[in-house]
């Protein structure tokens, strides 16, 4: 199985034989990819359960747990690395599970629906919300609870004590690093420290 280009993106920055702990895993794609690819060891949450399901299926270790109720079961530097792949938006209390993947893994990686991409901001200007490949639904019935943008996400990762170690955007699964609040649809960030 081949990676779609924009996981194939962050999966490089995964260390072979490395912990990974995946926050909202889906399918579990990614995660069976790296263990049978970079031999990692890996375990996925996710609360919906036919993902739950297909992770199984993959082999893939699955807690079935809405994120909301935070990370308690794992210990302080208990993974290499903690992924939150868009799913970050859809969450209530934000900022404490941004600290909860400090806390838990060594490294975190971060990506969500950019909303600075030049088409959302057309169509604000005309008026609408936006509706896109990375913000696939109307104003109404959308899972996203926050809209944020680069410099947004940055502002609270450094407040909250993370340290910077890279970041891109993604547009049609190819990495964008020039302009990239403006010219990439999907922000990603890899960042490191023990939050406060």
């Amino acid at each position: 199985m081949t990676l779609r280009p924009e996981l194939a993106a962050i999966a490089a920055w995964i260390a072979p034989g490395s912990s990974v702990l995946d926050l909202g895993c889906g399918d579990g794609a990614l995660l069976a990819w790296l263990q049978r690819e970079k031999g990692c060891r890996c375990v996925g949450v996710e609360i919906d359960d036919a993902k739950v399901l297909a992770c199984a299926k993959q082999g893939v270790e699955v807690i079935q747990q809405n994120l909301e109720d935070g990370l308690a079961l794992f210990s302080d530097a208990s993974f290499d690395t903690v992924l939150q792949l868009e799913t970050l938006q859809m969450v209530v209390h934000t900022e404490g599970i941004l600290r909860e993947l400090g806390r838990v893994g060594r490294e975190s990686i971060v990506s969500f629906p950019n909303f600075a991409f030049w088409t959302h901001r057309l169509a604000i200007l005309q008026g609408r919300m936006p509706v896109s490949k990375s913000l696939p639904y109307e104003w109404y019935d959308t899972p996203n609870l926050r809209f944020a943008t680069f410099a947004d996400f940055l502002q609270l990762a450094t407040r909250s004590g993370f340290t910077l170690r890279d970041r891109f955007a993604l547009r049609g699964g190819r990495v964008v690093r020039f302009l990239p609040n403006l010219f990439g649809n999907v922000a990603v960030f890899r960042l490191a420290g023990n939050p406060r």
